[in-house]
């Protein structure tokens, strides 16, 4: 029997395969580069300031859509809202069209420039973010349970005010670079009382 060579730099592949890996990389700078920037929506109104929308109680409805498009999941969301200086906390109560329920308590610090960080017991480490105009972004890693395992994903959540008491939300869901899905909410603050 006649052993395998190993293929090494020299091997008639390896040119081929450093043209794809460049073209590759080429690819995943220009679709980094092809991104929104919270910064492209400067000049839009209203401008949202988190700290007088997240203040009182939001109601939100959101679904889930996996990478088809297809809904999995629908739900409601009820929340707490309150900030005292540039902390606050936002008292999430979700209820899913299979009827389960999630509580969720963000606390969020807001620092210069726009830029906020977040904490919640199911995210790991902080979520940084930033608003600009009528949009704010923030990114963060989710511990999302799924069949009795723990998955860590990551969400990449974009915000748009409409008016005082409108707002939309698109968040993509991925894990290893690969989108899992997406899910849209839509908020709107409650008539103060």
């Amino acid at each position: 029997m006649k052993p395998v060579p190993c293929p090494t730099a020299s091997a008639p592949h390896a040119p081929r395969r450093r043209q794809l890996l460049a073209a590759l990389g080429a690819c995943a700078l220009l679709a980094a580069c092809a991104s929104p920037q919270v910064g492209d929506y400067a000049a839009e109104r209203p401008l949202l300031d988190l700290r007088s929308y997240f203040n009182g109680t939001v109601d939100a409805w959101g679904v889930f859509t996996d990478r088809s498009g297809k809904v999995v999941k629908r739900f409601t969301v009820v929340m707490d809202c309150r900030w005292e200086g540039d902390r606050g906390v936002l008292d999430e109560a979700f209820t899913y069209s299979d009827g389960s329920t999630q509580r969720r308590i963000w606390r969020l610090v807001r620092h210069a420039d726009g830029r906020y960080s977040g904490t919640a017991d199911d995210v790991v480490g902080s979520a940084e973010g930033q608003a600009s105009g009528n949009a704010f972004n923030w990114r963060y890693t989710l511990a999302l349970p799924v069949d009795g395992r723990v998955w860590e994903v990551q969400f990449d959540d974009w915000m748009y005010l409409m008016d005082e008491r409108v707002m939309l939300n698109k968040a993509v869901m991925s894990k290893w670079g690969i989108r899992l899905g997406e899910v849209t909410l839509a908020f709107r603050r409650r008539a103060a009382s």
